[in-house]
């Protein structure tokens, strides 16, 4: 690599996107802690954490207002992304756009394998979106009507998915209560009621396992470096092979609304308050109301399987329409200028994404696992939002003081040496980045 005195300047960023995507960013840790901090316990408080006080509290208030909604928002950002960095480079002329724009995306495929294996945190996205990225290219000159009916197509696809699966497992539990009913009479199984009966198990083995699978996580986690990655490396195998096919249309469709959103220009605080107030009116009014009877039947069911798959049937409409309720509370805030001082912080959050989610599993390994404070399985569902509020405090602070002398995150920095294959001015000072190289 070769040193240049490029920078990107802090003038031709977009200030309500990058906070946007702070926000989006504080959003994703409040979903993921759980799975940091608790074996299995991620949508089902009733396996372990707590279900009752507190606890259950903080999951109804997540499963309500936040389940799958900040992915979306991230989602939503990254398509923009999309747009505002190939349109920059196609306004500077430069022929090799394609060239950066797949090689930049090639380097966040590598930095999710990374991420997951080494960094041990099998949640993690960067891997789906760099090879989701790598199919929008071709979408980017589509007016946003084409790309909402593209995106709208996917999400149906994605929809009609979960509805399939919700039936099956509905249709499982039903066959095996005619089964056991059968079992209890002292007759005997067909073949097929034997496998169906099977399946049923293993489904439910995965949803609500046992006291010694539970037990073992734990042990593992609490073990050394080696114990938590050998662990949980077959995990990562199954997110990064099967569940990318599983879930791609998912991100790939969010994307293509942030793309749309992008050139209509609702991202940048381009349209009127009353759009934003509108989006945040229908989407919390639908959103709302869906995930409100989701977490009502699965309650009153005290979390069984069965209802807990029926919940999936409306689960896509429910968080879609969160999404863009999010959206446009969110960019209504902004648009409004109270606590202007709160954007600039989330700002300088959003500016250091990368470096900041990455630092998330940096920081709850050493929390959480055996070679740092060992603290997985301990804490009460209620009391990992502590650990949040606090990295977000911390995040908060070190990110404006950070970009107060340096132009770029520290991973920013190299994921962009990697990408215009230069290696750009990290401190503040200097000739300013072309526009083309500010993204």
């Amino acid at each position: 690599m070769t040193r240049t005195d490029a920078a990107a300047p802090t003038a031709d960023r977009i200030e309500a996107m990058d906070a946007l995507r702070g926000v989006a960013l504080f959003g994703i840790l409040l979903m993921n802690i759980a799975q940091f901090g608790l074996p299995y316990a991620y949508s089902d408080p009733s396996v372990y954490g707590g279900d009752t006080g507190a606890d259950l509290w903080s999951w109804i208030i997540l499963q309500m207002g936040f389940e799958g909604t900040q992915r979306g928002l991230f989602s939503i950002l990254f398509g923009a992304g999309v747009i505002l960095m190939t349109s920059r480079l196609e306004a500077a002329g430069r022929n090799d756009a394609a060239d950066i724009y797949f090689r930049r995306n090639l380097w966040l495929v590598l930095f999710g394998v990374i991420h997951a294996y080494i960094l041990l945190w099998t949640g993690e996205i960067l891997f789906f979106y760099g090879v989701t990225a790598l199919f929008l290219y071709a979408f980017r000159k589509l007016p946003p009507r084409h790309l909402f009916a593209i995106g709208a197509a996917g999400l149906l696809v994605i929809a009609l998915w979960n509805v399939g699966d919700a039936r099956h497992a509905i249709d499982l539990a039903q066959e095996n209560a005619e089964a056991e009913a059968i079992l209890a009479g002292g007759g005997e199984l067909t073949k097929e009621q034997e496998a169906s009966k099977e399946e049923w198990d293993a489904y439910v083995g995965e949803l609500k396992p046992d006291a010694d699978k539970i037990a073992e996580a734990i042990e593992a986690r609490k073990g050394g470096y080696l114990k938590v990655l050998t662990h949980q490396a077959p995990e990562v195998v199954h997110f990064e092979s099967w569940m990318l096919y599983r879930y791609f249309f998912d991100i790939f469709s969010m994307m293509l609304f942030g793309m749309a959103f992008f050139k209509m220009g609702v991202l940048t605080l381009g349209k009127k308050k009353r759009v934003y107030a509108l989006m945040a009116l229908i989407g919390y009014g639908v959103g709302l109301t869906v995930n409100y009877f989701e977490t009502t039947l699965i309650l009153k069911n005290n979390f069984s399987v069965e209802a807990i798959a029926e919940a999936q049937i409306t689960y896509d409409v429910g968080r879609v329409a969160m999404t863009v309720g999010h959206l446009g509370a969110i960019l209504l805030f902004f648009k409004s200028g109270l606590l202007s001082f709160l954007r600039r912080a989330l700002a300088a959050v959003g500016r250091m994404a990368l470096t900041n989610y990455v630092s998330h599993s940096i920081i709850c390994a050493f929390i959480f696992y055996g070679f740092g404070f060992g603290l997985y399985g301990d804490l009460q569902r209620h009391q990992l939002y502590y650990v949040v509020f606090g990295i977000w405090l911390f995040q908060l602070v070190v990110s404006p003081l950070w970009l107060a002398r340096f132009r770029f995150g520290p991973l920013e920095w190299g994921w962009r040496a990697l990408t215009y294959m230069r290696r750009p001015r990290m401190r503040l000072g200097g000739r300013a980045e072309p526009a083309a190289q500010a993204v």
